[in-house]
């Protein structure tokens, strides 16, 4: 199942190269390059921000301090963008590189790690023009950010798990990725990013339980927004659902790479 892992070693140049080839190509095709992934998650942050704490009136409980609900959302955002940019590249991955794959022979399991690689640069620039914004209202990185690293790696696992088992599907279906547009704005109004449990209704409440993205959002509202000590536990859950889709999505890919190019 996983022999087509070794060729990874014998060819690991290649992954940085291409990584850095795609972005490179990003910021050219547009003026303001790489901005892009930066700007549309501080716009839509910014938005809502207006219209529920100024509009709406939405505060955020327990802390008075200025500012702290755009925090909050700036946070949740940061933490959700990660995933949707990485569940979303994996869906359409196969497609966009289509042309590719039919002219060059290599490794398909580079494919992924591309689009990890893309997406860390990408939510890197993004939580460090983050760290900035919230710094001018007064919360200031500290080392227990450090502790980010592991929600960052369970949603990545969890983007991949789903990403790469759709991303498949999408060749053969092309309806997938329209399908899962929908799904996750759904999503993320499932998710704890604009609003807080208590605010939560007691219907949305209880899916928030089973919404695997829930206690990963919230460690970096723990962490960066509220400064206390994150529920550590609370990760179990949606670390080992990310790690059997994982599994899943490698034996996926391991049946239908022959078949790939083929159907492409």
């Amino acid at each position: 199942m996983f022999e087509f892992l070794r060729p990874l070693w014998r060819n690991r140049h290649f992954i940085p190269a291409a990584i850095g080839g795609e972005f490179k190509s990003r910021v050219a095709r547009s003026k303001i390059g790489t901005l892009w992934f930066v700007l549309q998650p501080l716009a839509m942050a910014t938005i809502y921000a207006l219209v529920l704490s100024e509009v709406l009136g939405a505060k955020l409980g327990g802390i008075e301090q200025a500012g702290a609900y755009s925090v909050y959302l700036l946070a949740g955002i940061t933490a959700w963008s990660l995933f949707t940019e990485i569940l979303t590249r994996c869906i359409n991955m196969f497609l966009e590189y289509s042309n590719v794959l039919k002219k060059i022979s290599f490794p398909k399991v580079y494919l992924p790690i591309v689009v990890l690689g893309g997406a860390l640069i990408n939510n890197g620039l993004l939580f460090l023009t983050v760290a900035v914004i919230i710094a001018l209202y007064g919360f200031f990185p500290s080392f227990a950010w450090i502790s980010l690293i592991l929600p960052m790696t369970v949603s990545i696992m969890l983007a991949f798990g789903v990403g790469v088992v759709l991303g498949v599907m999408n060749i053969f279906t092309r309806d997938i990725a329209q399908v899962m547009t929908v799904v996750t704005n759904l999503w993320f109004w499932l998710t704890p990013i604009v609003y807080t449990d208590d605010q939560a209704g007691s219907s949305v409440g209880r899916l928030l339980v089973f919404n695997p993205m829930t206690p990963v959002v919230k460690f970096y509202h723990d962490v960066i927004v509220y400064r206390v000590t994150p529920d550590y536990i609370s990760l179990l859950y949606p670390a080992c659902l990310g790690l059997a889709l994982m599994l899943l999505s490698g034996f996926v890919f391991w049946r239908a790479s022959p078949e790939i190019v083929d159907a492409l």
